[in-house]
């Protein structure tokens, strides 16, 4: 039994700097399509309220947020790693240290989700509905700039952070699994004693 539990502690250390990785990738890609189609609208940088395309100062809206969302993103990654700092992806036994790494990883998935998922569905509220799309299509024809209304940017994050929740979830129950078998073997041994005295 504490080979699959080792085999699956493994893979989900793993798979904690996997999903950490993706959540910074996607905090990279998440401007793109704003960017693409919304950056050339305003005419002056100095005054991002003089646009051709109403609605488009959602662009520099989300930067604010965009940049704590990668910080946010590159502490989640520090986070994975301390789970391999600390040999949770190897220690047959847990320590406090590896409890520890695992609750702090835990607690920045779902602070890092919530934080996201908030203010993701604000800027997509935003860029759904104070957007004048007629305006950004007569733009991008005329300027030849990208032309949008996918959401495919802003829906993303629920796969991602989807992910790194599933992981963080495993991570605990593997943790349990782990206490579980520590009893069991810590039993074995006192029964183990008990029998040779």
């Amino acid at each position: 039994m504490y080979k699959k539990q080792m085999t699956a502690q493994k893979a989900l250390c793993m798979a904690a700097v996997i999903v950490s990785a993706a959540f910074f990738l996607y905090t990279l890609g998440l401007m793109t399509d704003l960017y693409d189609s919304l950056y050339d609208t305003m005419r002056n940088p100095n005054n991002p309220m003089q646009t051709d395309v109403p609605g488009s100062i959602i662009y520099y809206a989300m930067q604010a947020f965009n940049r704590q969302l990668l910080l946010l993103s590159i502490g989640q990654i520090l986070l994975s790693l301390l789970l391999h700092i600390t040999n949770t992806h190897s220690r047959r036994r847990y320590y406090i240290g590896n409890f520890v790494s695992i609750g702090l990883f835990t607690a920045g998935a779902l602070y890092n989700s919530f934080y996201a998922h908030i203010n993701i569905e604000e800027a997509k509220r935003q860029f759904l509905t104070n957007l004048d799309f007629a305006a950004l299509k007569e733009h991008a024809e005329m300027w030849g700039t990208l032309y949008t209304e996918s959401t495919f940017w802003f829906d993303l994050h629920y796969l991602v952070f989807g992910l790194l929740l599933l992981v963080s979830a495993l991570l605990v129950a593997n943790a349990v699994w782990k206490v579980n078998l520590m009893k069991d073997e810590a039993a074995l041994v006192e029964e183990g004693r008990r029998s040779a005295a």
